[in-house]
């Protein structure tokens, strides 16, 4: 095929659109460490203004613009590890808050635990969603667009912190999380009744919400207090 067929003279995408799978999302995290799209606050307002459509045509090719999905990733969760911490830091400083168990977590390994988890959130999805017809990378694309957004979504709540020191933010960040994953997979998964897309979220949100926390609360114990 010439070269000037390979890629549509509108939008710049490949007119062969490659199928996701997991050895190509290997190839994003090497991407991610060799190279930086300049496509993030483009991708992110789409994320915002368009959750689900945003990442559906990712998926089916629409590619050229956006922030390749792990570099996203990692991206919003460095500035959410980030966030955390000067959050945590100016309560315990300024506040008296006795917050140091999460300062040393959000400092230390918030970031490679969420990466590390990520393909047992995203396995859960796909358990959920398998008659979808989308495979596993492909869900691993919508759940690393869908997380980068949760991760902002979280620097927001717990700024709330510095009005209502006390704020148990848990409280808060599930409902957040499931009516932004609730949008998302509406759009996403369309093709399916609503009823049961909203089920299915419901449940993958209790899960990945559980095993975060779980995770998060047992490793500080396990560090802080062993």
């Amino acid at each position: 095929m010439p070269a000037a067929e390979k890629f549509c003279q509108h939008c710049g995408e490949q007119v062969a659109v490659k199928k996701i799978t997991a050895s190509s999302i290997l190839h994003e995290v090497f991407h991610y460490f060799t190279h930086l799209d300049k496509g993030f606050p483009y991708t992110l307002k789409q994320l915002i203004r368009k959750p689900g459509t945003m990442q559906k045509e990712y998926v089916e090719g629409m590619r050229s613009k956006h922030q390749k999905p792990f570099s996203m990733f990692f991206i919003c969760i460095t500035i959410t590890a980030l966030g955390l911490y000067w959050i945590n830091y100016m309560l315990v400083k300024y506040f008296g808050k006795d917050n140091s168990d999460e300062l040393f977590f959000f400092q230390q390994y918030m970031v490679w635990l969420q990466f590390l988890l990520l393909p047992f959130y995203s396995l859960a999805m796909f358990l959920l969603f398998r008659k979808s017809g989308y495979n596993y990378g492909e869900i691993v694309v919508l759940m690393l667009y869908t997380f980068s957004v949760l991760f902002i979504i979280l620097v927001m709540i717990h700024l709330l912190k510095f009005i209502v020191p006390d704020l148990e933010t848990r409280y808060l960040e599930l409902p957040a999380a499931l009516v932004y994953s609730l949008v998302t997979n509406f759009r996403f998964f369309k093709l399916q009744p609503r009823w049961k897309v909203a089920l299915k979220t419901v449940v993958a949100c209790g899960v990945i919400f559980l095993l975060a926390a779980l995770t998060q609360d047992n490793l500080i114990k396990f560090l802080l207090h062993k």
